[in-house]
Order: C-alpha cells, then structure tokens, then sequence
C-alpha cells in the first residue's frame, strides 16, 4: 500500500460571545494530540479503528483565544473542547479564512444559540451541555398537578386550607412549578 495519508474528522462547532464549543467526532481516539494557541490556531491529530487511521485538522480560528481558559473532555465517540476566546464578542464565522469552510467543519445546532437568544437560552449562563435531564426520574406530566402548581404561584386557590396543605409540599412550592412558570412570550 501506498503512504499513510491523514483523514479528516467531522468537525461540529457553536458558540456563545464568551466561549467556542468545539466537538470532533472521532470513536476510539488514540493517541490524542491537541495544540491550540493564543493566535487561533488549532491543531488535532489522533488514530482510529483496528487499523489506527490516522486523523487531522489544522485550522486557524477567527480570533485570537484565551489558552489557560480553555479546556478539552474525552469520550468513547468524540473529543469536547472548550476553548474561551480573548474577547467577549460574536464571531461572524468559525475559521479565519473566507469563503466557504472545508467539508468537514459543521455547525453543532444541538448547541447553537443565536446571538440575540443568548442570554434567554443560556439561562444565566449555566450551561449543562449534552446533560440529559430525562435520565434523573423526577417525574413525568402524568405526575404534574397544574391546580397545585397555580394555587402555590398566586398564593390562592378555590380549595380550603386543608386541601392546600395536602397537596403542597412542605416548602409551599411544587417541584414541577419552575418548568411551567417560563413565559410563553419574549418579552
């Protein structure tokens, strides 16, 4: 066979003003080597599957970015960087160059937030990532009493204390109370 010739991963991205979100898809990574510095420049490789293809992205980002903010997790199926960029502000796009980006290089819509939503999505900028909430069994809607849930928000209801006092909990709140006390409109 010929010389060993470099794959390129899929490479997935969003962003916030603050911080890039970087995942490459990459099952089974070995031998992992990450160079980001301080100019934007970003360098993976690694090797894959039974035969150890090797893989490589080496691309400059539109900005400069802040190297000791930025940070990288591993899994079985990709590789999450983190990387927090050295000013505060959106970039109109990921890579410096112009024009179209390589094939490669997606946007992340699971985590993409558009600059204008950002501070509504973000929920005072608590980001959980690709936390699932589901898996926590706290209860479905078929658990939900929405007659609770009002009595305990306006602080009122058709019922008597006594009723109120067994359908509240202890604290005077309903658990489920947070989900449906979002507003239904921007405001």
């Amino acid at each position: 066979m010929g010389s060993l010739v470099s794959r390129h991963p899929l490479v997935k991205w969003a962003q916030r003003s603050d911080k890039l979100f970087i995942t490459v898809e990459l099952p089974d990574a070995k031998n992992v080597k990450l160079n980001l510095d301080p100019e934007g420049k970003f360098f993976f490789s690694a090797t894959s599957g039974a035969d150890n293809t090797p893989y490589e992205i080496d691309i400059d980002l539109y900005d400069k970015v802040d190297v000791n903010e930025s940070k990288a997790s591993f899994t079985s199926r990709n590789i999450c960087y983190l990387v927090k960029k050295a000013e505060n502000k959106w970039w109109s796009r990921l890579l410096k160059q112009e024009g179209k980006p390589p094939v490669f290089v997606k946007v992340d819509w699971d985590k993409w937030v558009d600059e204008d939503e950002q501070d509504e999505k973000s929920g005072g900028d608590m980001d959980f990532g690709d936390f699932d909430f589901s898996k926590l069994n706290m209860g479905g809607p078929g658990d939900f009493d929405a007659e609770a849930a009002d009595a305990d928000e306006d602080g009122s209801s058709d019922t008597d204390e006594e009723t109120k006092e067994e359908t509240a909990p202890a604290n005077g709140k309903s658990e489920e109370a947070p989900a449906s006390s979002e507003p239904a409109a921007k405001a």
